[in-house]
């Protein structure tokens, strides 16, 4: 057996309200459909994957991500092209994301390049592009 990619991913968030709108923009302007939308959940789809965000249990309200616990660490998106990563750099700015670091380039494949940044929940998120199959062919 071999899988054909992640299916999606889905993010508990504390701050709903906040997150809501946040993945809403972001998630369209990366080409992302939503298919589902209600008071607790938003989902996208787009790109062979989905992204969604569901409410938090609100025993958890205060809560905020940890990057270094026990779980998610972050999600990377990858982008078609190097300049979209310059492209989706300056609209993250314009939604008011929290950028970690600016699109740069990385050790981590050949012509690794990609920006970090988090949601208004201090979710890490990354959008890179590396050329060709990069690691994954």
């Amino acid at each position: 057996m071999e899988v054909n990619g992640v299916a999606h991913v889905m993010l508990t968030v504390s701050n709903f309200e906040a997150c809501y709108p946040f993945y809403e923009k972001l998630l369209t302007y990366l080409g992302m459909k939503p298919v589902m939308r209600s008071e607790e959940m938003l989902y996208c789809v787009g790109g062979r994957t989905a992204v969604g965000i569901m409410r938090g249990d609100d025993s958890y309200r205060a809560e905020k991500f940890q990057q270094r616990r026990v779980g998610l660490h972050h999600v990377c998106l990858r982008a078609r092209e190097r300049g979209d990563v310059d492209e989706i750099y300056g609209f993250l700015k314009t939604i008011g994301a929290k950028i970690v670091h600016p699109p740069e380039d990385g050790p981590w494949a050949p012509g690794y390049y990609s920006v970090l940044f988090e949601d208004p929940d201090g979710i890490r998120l990354e959008v890179n592009h590396v050329p060709g199959k990069g690691l994954l062919a």
